[in-house]
Order: C-alpha cells, then sequence, then structure tokens
C-alpha cells in the first residue's frame, strides 16, 4: 500500500533573500517570483494544488506552478502582498485536501485488511456447508 502524502508549505520564516524575483520576458510587465518549499511535494499533493489553485477566483492575473522544491509565481507587481496570502492559502487548502486523501487512503486500507482476514472465514464456512451437504446426500440412513 502506498505511503501517505506529505503536508507541504512554505519555508518559514520568509526572507527575502530567499525568494527569487526577476522580469518574465514572455509576458510584459510580468515578474517571476520564486518561493521555497519546505521539501519537494510528491504527486498527490501538486495534483491537489493545482485543482486548488485553478479554482481560485483570482487567475486573470497570476498562474503559479510547482517547479522541485519551489513554488513559482508568474504575475505583475501590483497587489505582490495580496498574492502571497492568496498562495499560503491555496497552500492551506491543498494541505487539508492531503489530510482528507489520507484519511481516506487509510481507510481503504482497513477495509481491504477487513476483507482479506474474512476471506479463510468465509472460505471455512462454505467448505462446512458444502461437506455437511455431501454428508446428508451420502450418508447411508
Amino acid at each position: 500500500m502506498s505511503e501517505p502524502s506529505k503536508k507541504v508549505n512554505l519555508v518559514e520564516p520568509i526572507t527575502v533573500d530567499s525568494i527569487a524575483v526577476r522580469r518574465d520576458h514572455y509576458f510584459p510587465g510580468a515578474y517571476i517570483i520564486d518561493f521555497p518549499l519546505d521539501f519537494t511535494p510528491d504527486h498527490v499533493w501538486q495534483d491537489i494544488f493545482e485543482r486548488e489553485w485553478k479554482s481560485s477566483r483570482h487567475l486573470w492575473d497570476r498562474k503559479i506552478f510547482v517547479i522541485g522544491n519551489k513554488l513559482r509565481l508568474v504575475t505583475t507587481a501590483s497587489d505582490i502582498e495580496d498574492k502571497v496570502d492568496w498562495i499560503k492559502q491555496i497552500i492551506e487548502r491543498t494541505n487539508l485536501g492531503i489530510e482528507l486523501y489520507n484519511k481516506e487512503t487509510e481507510a481503504r486500507k482497513v477495509e481491504k485488511e477487513e476483507k482479506t482476514k474474512q476471506a479463510p472465514e468465509e472460505e471455512r464456512v462454505y467448505v462446512d456447508v458444502i461437506r455437511e451437504t455431501l454428508k446428508k446426500k451420502f450418508s447411508t440412513v
């Protein structure tokens, strides 16, 4: 069974020196801002993260990508403080999604283990029923 997925957060405390900022050469007026993460997220975290940010109402002036152990924000220079808050909210919602995913995965694992434990008992019951039927059919009166 797979390992539980781990939560990912921005490296705290966030310092200006830990954030790379540069001009985006593809989009006029846009900047690329790289925020460090505490570790590289797995595919489950990345899938939930992508779903969360794409369902956001703030898609018109920003895009965000997971690249290794950082989040890359491509955006305009306006309202950076709000955008950082937005990133934190998306991460928080993603981590809540990870909790739910892990609970569901654990529940499926427990259910599968229970079925595996029940199988030999059910088989024994069926064998007993078959033996009893055969005994009745072939016993001499």
